[in-house]
């Protein structure tokens, strides 16, 4: 398809009526999908129902004899930390099994750091000044909302293709009101980016103006393929110890979307005195995490053989969802110059950078089509993009059949919406107001 840039005025506005006849037809269909949030689909929960039946009535004891029913046990089962240390990069002395949610670690992580300090901190953060987080962006809005919840500066910085871009990154972090930094380093939300070797030798090395600056790496899609292909990133943790920074990097990770979402298990890896430090505060609020939960998981899974079977039914599962949304909009949209869109190799979501000032406009479109998208700017901080371009779709939640129906609307909105956007430039009193 030729460059709507470059048609005609004539021909646009053929265009845009056709496209225009194409959305009313796709609206009159009467849908109601929804693409909101990566989710995993009930086939996919259906995987690990055989947790649900474990452990037996009299099958609840360790593999060191105690009964998992009971208190106790903070740092989580060893043979838990054994079984998801690899996915974690660190030994399992150095792993801290929680319940459900990495969030929950992550925040709880957030709000010790501000009432106590972490290990290296002069004060607690809640003495400073002020506190800043390096947010790469487009990213993950539940990152965006703890720093928002708690007046934390957010600094934006832009993804390169391997990871956020290191010249900026370093430049911001040489503030000393600059405390940590959200990393999704493998199959980032939303972008799919996998963090290359030079970007996690960068981050371990880098120099800080503050003297107890965190990392939080979120691998939370350690293990979540969409090819054949299972990508590996360097070890955070090796990386800054080498270095000499061996506290730098909080690392989350979880079975959220390995088991069942909201019955799985939360993980936090890091050097021995931040794990100290993390138990320490934790003890203060809990006697112990789910051991019974940890215990099902060690059975149900078995070993790491067993986690990458399990997350190989999930591939046959999801990928053909993710290549039915490229296939619409390849076929839909390539060569028009509206929008350019992520191809990933892993997680949970592909990422569309749509015409600029567009998204908001894509976003309204769906919705009267009855489709419900993530919101315009959701996944920049406090929900502002500054060019109101990108575009987040989660096509894990949907059937197969939805989600083709869902992908050719999408297509379509981003079209149209292109469309109006080159005519109203083109015809500067026909815009749409803003």
């Amino acid at each position: 398809m030729t460059t709507i840039a470059d048609l005609s005025d004539a021909d646009l506005e053929a265009l845009r009526a056709r496209v225009q006849d194409q959305y009313d037809a796709f609206r009159a269909q009467g849908l109601k999908l929804d693409m909101t949030r990566g989710k995993p689909a009930p086939e996919q929960l259906d995987l690990s129902s055989g947790l649900l039946a474990l452990p037996g009535n009299a099958d609840h004891f360790t593999e060191a004899g105690e009964d998992a029913r009971n208190y106790g046990g903070l740092q989580g089962l060893a043979e838990a930390r054994a079984l998801f240390a690899p996915m974690l990069g660190a030994p399992p002395d150095r792993v801290v099994v929680g319940n459900n949610s990495s969030l929950a670690l992550m925040h709880d992580c957030i709000v010790w750091a501000l009432l106590k300090g972490v290990v290296g901190s002069p004060r607690p953060w809640s003495k400073e000044a002020e506190v800043a987080f390096i947010c790469p962006s487009p990213g993950y809005d539940r990152h965006f909302a703890i720093c928002e919840e708690y007046g934390f500066r957010m600094l934006p910085v832009p993804m390169t293709g391997e990871g956020p871009d290191m010249d900026a990154v370093e430049a911001l972090a040489a503030n000393p009101a600059v405390k940590g930094m959200w990393c999704v380093p493998k199959y980032s939300n939303p972008t799919g980016e996998i963090y290359s070797a030079a970007t996690v030798e960068r981050l371990a090395a880098m120099k800080t103006g503050a003297p107890d600056f965190r990392l939080f790496w979120d691998n939370a899609y350690v293990v979540h393929h969409l090819t054949e292909r299972r990508h590996e990133i360097l070890n955070i943790l090796e990386a800054c110890a080498r270095v000499g920074n061996a506290d730098r990097a909080f690392v989350f990770a979880s079975t959220s979307k390995v088991t069942l979402a909201g019955g799985g298990l939360a993980f936090f890896a890091s050097s021995s005195a931040n794990v100290k430090w993390l138990l320490a505060r934790a003890g203060k609020r809990t006697i112990g995490p789910d051991k019974l939960n940890q215990l099902r998981h060690v059975r149900f899974l078995r070993d790491e053989a067993g986690i990458l079977r399990l997350m190989d039914a999930h591939r046959a599962l999801i990928a053909p969802k993710f290549a039915a949304v490229e296939e619409a909009l390849e076929r839909r949209l390539a060569g028009t110059g509206v929008a350019r869109w992520t191809r990933p190799e892993g997680g949970y979501f592909i990422s569309v950078d749509a015409r600029k000032e567009t998204a908001k406009r894509v976003v309204a479109l769906a919705k009267d089509a009855g489709l419900a998208l993530t919101p315009a700017g959701a996944t920049w901080p406090f929900g502002q993009d500054p060019d109101d371009s990108s575009l987040r779709l989660a096509p894990t939640y949907p059937s197969l059949e939805e989600v083709r129906a869902a992908s050719e609307g999408i297509a379509l909105c981003i079209l149209l919406a292109g469309i109006e956007k080159e005519g109203a430039l083109r015809r500067p009193e026909l815009a749409r107001p803003a």
